[in-house]
């Protein structure tokens, strides 16, 4: 059995594993992290590995996360809605012509995801 210690000072709680004392951190998700959140959590820990501990170990990463996924995710829907009504990729362009609606959705969802990119998941590049 790992012996197990509370820091009163600070307030972690801490795992004896060999001679070492380190802590126990536990943060539980609350809400969903899906694509976009992981891409910002990797590139966080690629790119900007000083605010990825900061957040880790004040525990704090996973409301960041979650924060980023759902302005993400909101700002992708409204690009496509918008960027289709606008080039006119509509419900009638898929009864005629399937094949070109796929195409151009495709098309509009990829640019989507590089707006998204740029803006929200990659905040600090080419800055």
């Amino acid at each position: 059995m790992k012996e197990k210690i509370n820091d009163a000072r600070t307030g972690m709680e801490y795992t004896l594993v060999g001679d070492y004392y380190l802590p126990a951190l536990k943060l539980p998700r609350t809400r969903p992290i899906g694509r976009w959140g992981m891409l910002h959590k990797a590139y966080l820990k690629l790119r900007k590995p000083a605010y990825y501990q900061s957040l880790l170990l004040s525990g704090k990463m996973d409301a960041v996360l979650s924060d980023v996924e759902e302005q993400a995710a909101e700002q992708y829907e409204v690009l496509i809605e918008q960027m289709s009504q606008q080039e006119g990729v509509s419900e009638k362009l898929k009864e005629e012509n399937q094949m070109e609606w796929v195409r151009r959705m495709r098309n509009l969802e990829n640019r989507a995801a590089e707006i998204v990119k740029a803006e929200l998941i990659y905040p600090f590049e080419g800055r």
